[in-house]
């Protein structure tokens, strides 16, 4: 999947590309759940009889993380999955091309007329596809019928996405946060039709666990609020290879920590693994996050969490 980053490189897609035409779809995208995969599958059916690639446009950040980017992280909207993550399902999923649209103060006050003519005129669209309830604009003062116009004044197709229904309710990224920050993994994984993981690269830590004898993967954590909080059992993506084991995802009050961690102790192993990116899955909450009056008490309570855990994954 190629990936345009942002309007000033829509210019130089067209030339590297030769413009080529192309169906397209506008969204968050966050989680790439089971209803967004069925706009892809659709999208790519639709492409493959017309001659037509496939376009994913979405913005970073998400229009509510823009506007409460000055609120601490605690309190800002959560997300699935950072945009990385994002890029890497729309390419397992056989997406051509990801549009990365920047959501600042310009995009914002951009009217939908000025939306059509600065980007979507600008690629070669021969058709779009958008939700019912799609706006964008200043004011959110475009919407499907503004687009159907436009559409029909440039022999280009607008067409509706139909909603995607799971047990009598849509699927939506709110739906998988809810679930996600009420641990119920399992319904998660329904959702997105895969368990629920963070990915990330292992940094150097205070190494506070090794000093009691539970050591611990650090990996970092971009600056968007995760919908995880706490102690999980999950089961870590080593080096192609899976093991069980413990998260805590949260600021480690006992020790003073301040901004949020992801760290793993990774059952039956021992390598140094700086550096390397592993992956994380999700499958039952162990407790919430807690200061504890001391390390040997934190050490009491962790030791009390693996037994659980391994207990759990038996």
């Amino acid at each position: 999947m190629y990936l345009i980053r942002d309007i000033h490189n829509i210019d130089f897609f067209n030339k590297k590309f030769s413009s080529k035409p192309l169906i397209a779809t506008i969204g968050n995208f966050d989680g790439l759940h089971l209803g967004h995969k069925e706009i892809i599958k659709k999208m790519k059916s639709i492409g493959d009889k017309d001659d037509l690639q496939s376009l994913v446009i979405f913005t970073e950040p998400h229009a509510k993380e823009f506007f409460a980017e000055q609120k601490a992280l605690s309190e800002q909207p959560t997300r699935i999955s950072p945009w990385r993550d994002k890029c890497k399902r729309l390419k397992e999923n056989k997406v051509d091309f990801g549009f990365f649209l920047r959501f600042n103060k310009k995009l914002q006050n951009m009217s939908p007329d000025e939306f059509i003519d600065k980007i979507l005129s600008k690629l070669n669209i021969k058709y779009l596809m958008v939700g019912d309830d799609f706006k964008f604009g200043k004011e959110r003062s475009g919407d499907f019928d503004f687009l159907s116009d436009w559409g029909s004044n440039n022999q280009i197709e607008v067409d509706r996405i139909p909603t995607h229904s799971f047990e009598g309710r849509r699927v939506s990224s709110t739906w998988i946060r809810e679930s996600i920050a009420d641990g119920n993994f399992d319904l998660a994984a329904k959702l997105l039709d895969r368990r629920y993981t963070f990915s990330g690269k292992v940094v150097f830590g205070n190494k506070v666990g090794r000093t009691i004898g539970v050591p611990t993967a650090n990996i970092w954590v971009p600056k968007s609020n995760l919908p995880i909080k706490g102690v999980y059992a999950v089961k870590a993506l080593v080096k192609g290879e899976t093991f069980n084991g413990i998260a805590n995802m949260g600021v480690r009050p006992t020790v003073g920590g301040t901004s949020p961690v992801l760290e793993i102790h990774i059952f039956d192993f021992n390598e140094e693994i700086y550096g390397c990116r592993i992956e994380v899955e999700f499958y039952q909450k162990i407790r919430n996050e807690k200061k504890f009056e001391n390390l040997d008490k934190l050490k009491e309570q962790i030791n009390l969490d693996i037994a659980e855990t391994r207990k759990y994954f038996s």
